[in-house]
């Protein structure tokens, strides 16, 4: 084939709606009819995406049989680099690395420039930014001699330090940058074609000219003798006088067409100039034209005024368009889903294309239902993948102190110890769980692992497998990312392996194994290139590596139900496409913060402007909405605040909305009644099966199932909640221990229990050590051996300051009075004439000289007042009661002459057992009652019975059910066999 001479360069265009790669086969095919066989592999085809050229070779594939073009990719340029002898790319990574450095000394001079968190954000857009000045031309002197003096000094120091890595932009260590040897190899080629153009066909297919080498490089290929440019969705429904309003880019360059406008404006060329590619008419060119005129640049929407009334088909153009508004992003997603499972059932290619991989994850989990697995073009981020969790984890064991649920988090995940032994692996760590809920320490090192494995039969070298990989990782300081990498590889692979596989684990197996390595291996080739670091640093720069890759491994997904980014959109056709998550901020997507140069420097520059994203999200729209059948989809608020409908959606409902006369309004209103019926589905799918609420429970089991035995503490919870009694004793319901131990109030009073009996012990041997420096010399080693979170320790330690003086004070009034006798002092008594027994530990038992007991409890807070005893707290009043019945062994039946509680915080509380009202032989008749009446069976443990506050919560709450019925409600016995 060869194209006719003319005087102009060549452009050819693809309307939008049509499958652009299918076209662009149809024309080569057309253009070659009645030539030679091998003229048509004369052609060098150059296509902008890897996706591309695969479909069009796929196309081919099809038939008839030819011999085909000469295809290849703009990126494949770099090997024409290589020929020409140019240096070689210098690796991203590596340059990365190093203005990673560069920029950490900055924060470190200048730290409120931005969060040492950031850093390696920083360097990203650092290495963009650069990126993009060699690929528009812009060199660091045009940056230098940008004007900021009417800017904030922020500006200023940005273009200082852009100044300060020049270094960085030219030629380093025998290599170029990608962009400017890119632009560099284009440049050499178009000299090259000045002096001998190509004879043989040269086009460049599907690309949009949105960065300056590419731009560059389609202006010189259309001005060659047989060269031609095929632009993809081009509009040409827009009038001439409009494609005049995009001349300002600073007011036009979010328009769909800006980059055609620019390409033509570049090459002196007019719309009319620019020739059809092919004869295939779009899907619907009336809604061509109404998307066209909706989608004019914002200064000049006037147009409306005048254009509107002249539109005509608006019923055709909006027939097989639906709109969904949804209320959440939960009913949009599970309506799509819906359509695409119709669509599936029809036979249909459907296609959802969304930049919201929000969206369509929640798309993909509702297909899940109905065992629809859709072909997600995207993948998976590899930092979720199973490698790139791991990896993640692994970093952070260098960061800080190893928790239990750090631990727990790696020994559960399926790469941890995934060869020989895997199922035993998985038996230790949940009873290694159990036991670490229980005991702890909060904190896990190789003694608790040793201690863990007495009484047990583990597996060989399991302990010592996790004190190896697990105890003691964290590394203060900085050290070598070369270390680091070292560290973290050796580290990943011998967790996988486990404690009896010789072998390498599943670490780097399967897809998202090997693109974790690849990441890896390249971070070990550049590493000594990213100098010191520290374990943080060093883990965020992993999470952004990772965050970087993606990986996609389906096992046979739906072939007609398809996931498309936005990419993908401009290669494939489809019979339903659904446009997802149509609202500001999420398509268009929000501009990225630039922290080097304001819009307005960048203009300056010759950069690209913010708006240069948002036209190419225009353009995908604008392509994608002329698509057969069209779904226009977004949610009316998402899970903060009211969402704001995409700029491109809201132009064509009002420019609908001002058309009466041509049917506007009504075809509106028919598309939004599609898209209700719809939401509607969506709705009745997800209406709950209707169920009585629960009634509040008052189970009655068998009498001989019934507790025999309770403990002091447990008697106030029977009066108050006798459910969690009956759930704790008979369902024999514990509640699990909180895997991260925090230092909460349970801690606290165990470890000033034990700090107060080893103190008045040691005084006791010693008089002379009553003091208060003696008493807190005693807590600060109690706290410091058992308390290892140091704020909590410093708190606590201050709390007992406060209190030291009053303790010691009373203290000698107390041992003027009795003398201290008995330290957690366990008992217990029978309760006739029932088989019960009362159990339970008196905190200290002083005797005076007579004989007389004097009981003390410590409570860590407020203390019960008189009246609260008197009802409900009688935990002490009972341990009297217990104690003149004989219950502690040691001090017979003695006479109880005093108990009181002892409230251990600022100021210090003495709160006296009301014994002269409620004196122990009453207590005792009480206690008799109360325990006989649960030996009646009509008498039910009814749930909160009598709790002090509504605000109160118990372990048993979810299993009565509480919430379904409130206090006012009646109990419900229920008799149980």
């Amino acid at each position: 084939m060869r194209f006719e001479p003319q005087d102009i360069p060549r452009l050819f265009a693809v309307p939008c709606g049509v499958d652009f790669p299918r076209a662009l086969v149809d024309g080569l095919v057309a253009r070659s009819d009645g030539t030679a066989p091998e003229a048509l592999a004369r052609v060098e085809l150059i296509i902008n995406t890897a996706r591309m050229a695969r479909r069009v070779r796929k196309l081919f594939d099809h038939g008839p049989a030819l011999l085909l073009p000469r295809i290849s990719l703009l990126t494949d340029l770099d090997r024409r680099a290589t020929l020409r002898g140019l240096p070689p790319s210098l690796p991203p990574l590596r340059r990365r690395l190093e203005l990673s450095q560069l920029i950490a000394k900055l924060l470190d001079a200048q730290p409120d420039l931005a969060a040492r968190s950031s850093l390696y954000d920083l360097s990203d857009s650092l290495a963009a930014l650069f990126d993009e000045m060699q690929g528009e031309g812009v060199t660091p002197e045009t940056i230098r001699s940008l004007d900021v003096s009417d800017m904030s000094g922020h500006w200023a120091r940005a273009q200082a330090f852009i100044g300060i890595a020049d270094e960085f932009a030219e030629t380093h260590g025998g290599a170029m940058d990608p962009q400017a040897r890119q632009r560099q190899v284009v440049l050499d080629l178009i000299e090259d074609w000045q002096d001998n153009p190509p004879q043989h066909p040269v086009i460049l297919a599907g690309s949009t000219g949105s960065r300056g080498t590419t731009l560059m490089l389609m202006e010189a290929i259309a001005k060659l003798p047989q060269g031609a440019v095929i632009l993809p969705g081009y509009d040409g429904e827009q009038p001439d006088h409009a494609w005049e309003t995009l001349a300002d880019a600073l007011s036009s360059e979010d328009h769909p067409q800006y980059r055609f406008f620019k390409l033509m404006h570049d090459l002196s060329m007019r719309p009319q100039d620019i020739q059809p590619w092919i004869d295939t008419a779009p899907a619907s060119r009336p809604r061509n034209r109404l998307m066209s005129l909706a989608l004019r640049p914002a200064p000049v929407t006037d147009a409306w005024m005048r254009e509107g009334p002249d539109l005509c088909d608006i019923d055709q153009a909006t027939a097989n368009v639906t709109l969904v508004e949804a209320p959440s992003p939960r009913s949009e997603a599970l309506a799509i889903a819906l359509r695409l499972r119709q669509a599936a059932e029809d036979g249909q290619t459907a296609a959802l294309i969304t930049p919201d991989r929000m969206l369509t994850r929640q798309v993909a989990s509702a297909l899940d239902r109905w065992d629809i697995l859709p072909d997600d073009s995207a993948g998976q981020p590899l930092q979720l993948s199973p490698p790139g969790r791991f990896l993640r984890h692994i970093a952070e064991l260098f960061c800080k102190p190893l928790q239990c649920d750090s631990l727990l988090t790696l020994l559960k995940h399926p790469l941890c110890h995934d060869g020989a032994g895997r199922g035993d692996h998985l038996r230790h760590t949940r009873e290694l769980e159990l036991r670490l809920r229980r005991y702890g320490p909060p904190f896990p090192d190789a003694d608790s692992f040793a201690a863990f494995e007495i009484g047990r039969e583990l597996m060989p070298g399991w302990t010592h497998w996790l004190a190896r990989c697990f105890a003691d990782q964290p590394v203060t300081g900085t050290r070598p990312l070369c270390q680091w990498v070292h560290d973290l590889r050796q580290q990943a692979e011998e967790i996988s392996r486990g404690s009896q596989n010789p072998k390498n684990g599943g670490v780097w197996d399967k897809k998202a194994g090997q693109a974790a390595l690849k990441i890896i291996a390249n971070l070990e080739a550049e590493a000594p290139y990213g100098g010191d670091m520290t374990a943080r640093d060093f883990a965020d720069l992993l999470h952004a590596l990772l965050s970087q890759g993606e990986v996609r491994d389906r096992d046979a997904p739906y072939g007609s139900i398809l996931i498309w980014g936005t990419l993908e959109a401009r290669v494939h056709g489809a019979d339903l496409v659904i446009l997802g998550a149509l609202n500001e901020g999420s398509w268009p997507e929000a501009a990225a913060p630039d922290p080097w140069l304001n819009r307005q420097l960048r203009h300056q520059a010759g950069l690209l402007l913010p708006e240069r994203r948002i036209g190419l999200s225009a353009h995908d729209f604008q392509q994608a909405v002329a698509a057969p059948e069209v779904w226009l989809t977004r949610s009316k608020r998402s899970d903060e605040a009211d969402t704001v409908p995409s700029r491109w959606l809201n132009r064509m409902t009002n420019l609908l909305s001002g058309l009466p006369e041509q049917g506007g309004p009504e075809a509106l209103s028919d598309m939004q009644l599609r898209g209700r019926k719809w939401l509607d589905w969506a709705e009745a799918l997800e209406v709950p099966t209707p169920a009585a609420a629960a009634k509040r429970p008052a189970p009655r089991p068998p009498v001989t199932a019934r507790p025999r035995r309770l403990t002091i503490t447990e008697i106030p919870r029977l009066i108050r909640d006798p459910y969690a009694i009956y759930a704790k004793h008979v369902l024999k319901l514990r509640p699990l221990d909180p895997l991260v131990q925090e230092p909460d109030a349970l801690l606290r009073g165990i470890v000033l229990h034990k700090i107060l009996e080893d103190f008045i012990k040691s005084t006791v041997a010693d008089p002379s050590r009553l003091t208060e420096h003696c008493f807190l010399e005693t807590a600060a080693a109690h706290l410091e051996a058992k308390v290892p979170w140091p704020v909590a320790r410093s708190l606590w330690f201050a709390r007992l300051e406060r209190i030291a003086e009053d303790f010691i004070v009373g203290e000698h009034v107390r041992r003027a009075n009795a003398h201290p006798s008995g330290f957690e002092v366990s008992g217990a008594v029978r309760v006739t004439p029932h088989d019960f027994e009362i159990a339970g530990t008196a905190d200290r038992i002083d005797v005076d000289d007579r004989g007389g007991l004097h009981l003390f409890d410590y409570k860590t807070g407020d203390p019960p007042s008189e009246n609260q005893q008197k009802a409900f707290e009688k935990q002490l009043l009972i341990e009297a009661a217990m104690a003149e019945r004989g219950a502690f062994e040691r001090y017979g039946t003695g006479r109880v002459e005093r108990a009181l509680f002892l409230g251990l915080k600022s100021p210090l509380k003495e709160v006296q057992a009301p014994l002269l009202d409620e004196p122990p032989a009453k207590v005792w008749e009480e206690l008799t009652k109360l325990i006989g009446a649960y030996f009646e069976p009509d008498l039910g443990y009814s749930s909160r019975r009598m709790v002090f506050q509504d605000t109160q919560t118990g372990d048993y709450d979810h299993l009565a059910r509480y919430g379904e019925w409130d206090r006012s409600d009646i109990p419900e016995p229920e008799t149980l066999t």
